[in-house]
């Protein structure tokens, strides 16, 4: 079942950084500026964005493999049909984005509680770290699919045509494979009692209280607006940095492609690793490496940028450690959201963690840093130059949003404890939450205390 999930996963990502190959063809086909071709990814997270509380709020309550079913179908149908879109309906082609992001959303919010469900500790540590895999691993190949496809077939279009295919096996494989985990079951000691659900309203209001989980989204937030940013325009700032040095072109999609797969397996792995080795020392572990990796990433990117012009394998090795660097997040922030939310509203932490984090992050990034780079080589002679230093001066904002994000996963260390042993507590039934009904964990026990019985909640002494 997690292999299904990682295969679908790496379709997913594939199909969405696929366009970001293609880039430079498709503003010369539809005859666009950097601020529109921002406009695609924009476009389509903000569709995923908007759609996700909806699917989580399902992913909770009803059957998640008929919604990966139907979602993984409809994105896939949606990406076959968008690479037949004339030259004159530009708007069209960000319909059909916009569209592919409504089918990824029933995904993205449910698979994740769906490895919850079925492992614990350190076990679930390692299947998320396999299924973010296919985050880096997926990117790039849809980096390095879009641009080989396009060579081969002489059109860019046909780079839209791969992914659909392979969602018809990914549903077939759903069918005959997936099951569906009982709710929290694993994580429950003795006999399963009956989940007690709320209200999607008072979900969203302990969510709000949750301190880890808010911070950790901020963090995860800051991670999603640098590679939101880079997804799309560091090819393209590669391409016109050879340009600006006279250096001969190069197949740089398919460079920065095979870096993001390198990066992503080296990362993730290294993530869990060095966390699980952490963890026998601190119950912080899990954020503070999140922090070392974003804070060490920031300098990075930074100097990355501003080597550009003067040495392009120099600046490959920085985009290579600063890459590493960003994905030991990406199982280590899905962990720490499952261990301090109950089991019962882990697809809405999973939707609202996605509309935080894309509506703050790669929702407007790509975008703005496309009108930024616009805004700058508006006055500006139009030189190859200039279009090259007015995108590096824009993606220099990422070094500042990456340093900020690891302020936000080092506050995260410091309330990450007390946050999980309250969830822990709440899905064995054995703490109520405060302003919740009480029931059980509010039966009150005859203990000793300074030297004389007194009456406590059953929960304040399990504490």
């Amino acid at each position: 079942m997690v292999a299904v999930l990682c295969y679908v996963n790496l379709l997913n990502y594939m199909d969405r950084f696929t366009v970001a190959g293609v880039l430079p063809e498709i503003e010369a086909y539809f005859g666009i500026g950097d601020g529109s071709s921002g406009l695609l990814q924009t476009v389509f997270i903000s569709s995923y964005m908007v759609l996700a509380p909806l699917f989580g709020f399902l992913g909770d309550r009803s059957s998640r493999r008929l919604l990966l079913c139907v979602g993984i179908a409809l994105w896939s149908t949606v990406t076959l049909a968008s690479s037949f879109v004339p030259r004159q309906h530009f708007w069209l082609l960000l319909l059909t984005r916009g569209l592919v992001g409504v089918g990824e959303a029933s995904y993205s919010t449910v698979a994740p509680t769906i490895i919850a469900d079925l492992f614990v500790g350190d076990r679930r540590s390692r299947m998320l770290g396999f299924f973010y895999f296919a985050i880096p691993v997926g990117s790039g190949l849809g980096y390095m699919a879009g641009s080989k496809v396009k060579d081969v077939m002489h059109d860019w279009h046909w780079a839209l045509r791969v992914t659909p295919g392979l969602g018809v096996v990914a549903v077939v494989l759903l069918l005959l494979v997936m099951k569906e985990p009982p709710r929290g079951a694993v994580e429950r000691h003795g006999p399963p009692s009956p989940l007690h659900y709320t209200s999607w309203c008072d979900d969203v209001r302990a969510l709000a209280r949750n301190r880890s989980f808010v911070l950790s989204s901020l963090g995860f937030t800051a991670v999603a607006f640098v590679t939101g940013a880079l997804a799309l325009w560091a090819p393209a700032f590669l391409q016109r940095a050879r340009l600006a040095a006279g250096a001969p072109p190069a197949d740089d999609s398919l460079v920065f492609g095979a870096v993001t797969c390198v990066t992503g397996v080296l990362g993730v792995g290294a993530g869990v690793e060095l966390s699980r080795r952490l963890r026998l020392r601190s119950s912080r572990a899990d954020p503070l490496v999140c922090a070392i990796g974003l804070l060490g990433a920031a300098p990075c990117l930074f100097l990355a940028v501003a080597l550009a012009r003067a040495s392009i394998p120099v600046t490959y090795v920085f985009i290579f450690i600063g890459e590493t660097l960003l994905s030991l997040n990406w199982a280590l922030v899905a962990d720490i959201l499952l261990y301090v939310v109950v089991p019962t509203r882990r697809s809405t932490a999973e939707a609202l963690q996605i509309v935080m984090s894309h509506l703050l992050g790669d929702a407007g990034s790509p975008y703005l840093v496309g009108v930024m780079s616009d805004a700058v080589r508006r006055h500006r002679p139009p030189t190859p130059l200039w279009a090259f230093r007015s995108l590096g001066y824009a993606l220099t904002l990422c070094a500042f949003v990456g340093a900020l994000g690891g302020g936000f996963f080092l506050a995260t260390a410091l309330v990450l404890p007390a946050d999980r042993r309250r969830a822990h507590l709440q899905a064995q039934g054995l703490l109520a939450e405060a302003g919740g009904s009480p029931g059980a964990a509010s039966e009150r026990i005859v203990v000793p205390r300074g030297g004389r019985a007194a009456q406590l909640p059953v929960s304040s002494v399990l504490i």
